[in-house]
């Protein structure tokens, strides 16, 4: 006798969705949005990210996805740092600049900077810097995953985060 599994009610899902369908779905996924940059012998280069988040505490790492197509692989790549700066309330029109095709000095110029112990750039107005050295790189489709261990980071006092959800910008801002 052959028992069927149980029924599950599919409310729109998709077995293995289409990369519009996935690319939708993600857009549901609120992340917080980072400028991540680097500098060394390959140059300086920056990208807004939001596939970011930590690996351990021991040691300090995070994780960045970084497509293999973008214009700035190649320099992260060859200097092997990187700083993710978290971006504030306030900071959508730097967001969109390192997002887009926008020339890299032109990107860098709108914003200060100073220079982190890897000698990655470091955006001052950040809410939160994560300064890191890139330790591993891991293949996946048309992304690297770039493992950063943290060799120092740099805290505001004020409290705020810039969210992107559903293709829109969001602010938060710490009460208390």
């Amino acid at each position: 006798m052959q028992v069927s599994p149980p029924s599950v009610a599919s409310h729109g899902a998709e077995a293995v969705p289409c990369k519009t369908a996935f690319r939708n779905a993600m857009a549901r996924l609120g992340a917080a949005v980072n400028v991540v940059t680097t500098a060394g012998p390959a140059g300086r280069a920056g990208f807004t990210a939001s596939a970011v988040c930590s690996v351990t505490d021991e040691p300090p790492s995070l994780l960045v996805c970084l497509n293999r197509h973008a214009s700035v692989y190649r320099t992260f790549k060859e200097n092997g740092v990187m700083a993710v700066n978290v971006l504030g309330a306030g900071h959508q029109t730097l967001s969109n600049l390192f997002g887009g095709k926008t020339p890299m000095d032109e990107r860098f110029a709108v914003a200060s900077w100073s220079v982190g112990r890897s000698g990655a750039p470091i955006l001052e107005e950040a809410s939160v810097s994560f300064d890191c050295r890139i330790t591993q790189s891991t293949e996946v489709g048309t992304h690297d995953i770039l493992i950063g261990e943290v060799l120092s980071v740099t805290v505001k006092d004020q409290v705020h985060s810039l969210i992107y959800f559903n293709r829109q910008y969001f602010e938060l801002m710490a009460t208390g």
